[in-house]
């Protein structure tokens, strides 16, 4: 792993209900997300992953425990105002539902909302949308209505009007859940860019399998702790745990397992399409010669 970007350490989170009583929803949590990493967080419904995504936003301020962004932490009582401020201008989150984020009436208008509220130029607000808007394939829909768009472009220009402000880790809470497939591969396509070619550090949260067997690395959180943490390929290796956990595993996983289970000896951890296909060619291969 690269130089470590944000260090989660001993993390523990409660909240208040109106009574007054603690709801604990993170359990002493701890790991390390290096620069230009690409990590999916998996969990089941309420397992704490979208309380994770607010607290690595600076939504949210610890119970307890230490978030560390370049190792400043980001509950420090001795920061500025001004040192805060440029740490939660290093992290930008894109949520579930895209008409949540966007707040103007034209798509240009939209994704410069961000750069205009730092205060910058005209001319550098006017480069980074058109940048933007390039970065996520959307140039050609610069004057239209963003109503008028489908689910996946919405989302797309969501992701510009983060990618305009320059952030260096981008949160994604779920945002292909309300999508079709078609929306969900260019979002997906969209994050793998931003990724491997301007090497920003992505942090996904999602229940689609197929997405997390994308990332560099998967944390699986159970009941506010983390259960797993590896490659794709470790984590993926274990269908029992990942099941027990109310989780289920990719579609090739499950269709290597079937083929196991029905006599079929394909050696391997195959969490890919290519991977599979792959493997199963290469056996149809080995039983003919």
């Amino acid at each position: 792993m690269s130089e470590a970007f944000i260090q989660v350490e001993n993390l523990n989170y409660s909240y208040t209900e109106e009574d007054g009583r603690e709801v604990p929803v993170l359990h002493d949590i701890s790991f390390e997300i290096g620069r230009g990493e690409y990590v999916a967080i998996l969990g089941h419904n309420g397992s704490g992953k979208s309380t994770l995504a607010k607290l690595l936003n600076l939504i949210l301020t610890p119970t307890s425990g230490r978030i560390l962004f370049d190792g400043k932490d980001v509950a420090e009582k001795e920061l500025t105002e001004d040192e805060l401020y440029q740490l939660r201008r290093k992290v930008g989150m894109v949520f579930q539902n895209p008409d949540n984020q966007l707040v103007a009436t034209i798509v240009e208008e939209d994704v410069a909302f961000g750069p205009e509220n730092l205060g910058l130029p005209q001319q550098e607000i006017r480069r980074r949308v058109d940048e933007s808007l390039a970065i996520v394939g959307m140039t050609e829909y610069a004057h239209h209505e963003p109503h008028r768009l489908s689910g996946g472009q919405k989302q797309r220009i969501a992701i510009a009007g983060i990618i305009a402000m320059l952030p260096e880790c981008m949160i994604f809470d779920e945002s292909t859940a309300m999508l079709d497939p078609s929306g969900r591969k260019d979002v997906l396509r969209t994050v793998e860019t931003l990724n491997r070619e301007k090497g920003i550090t992505v942090l996904t949260i999602t229940h689609y399998m197929n997405e997390a067997a994308k990332a560099d690395r998967i944390l699986v959180l159970d009941d506010g702790r983390i259960l797993m943490e590896g490659t794709p390929a470790e984590v993926f290796a274990h269908p029992e745990i990942l099941r027990k956990a109310g989780l289920d595993v990719p579609q090739c996983s499950a269709l290597i397992e079937g083929l196991r289970e029905a006599g079929f000896a394909i050696s391997g951890d195959f969490y890919s399409p290519e991977l599979c296909a792959e493997a199963i060619c290469r056996y149809i291969q080995e039983k003919r010669s």
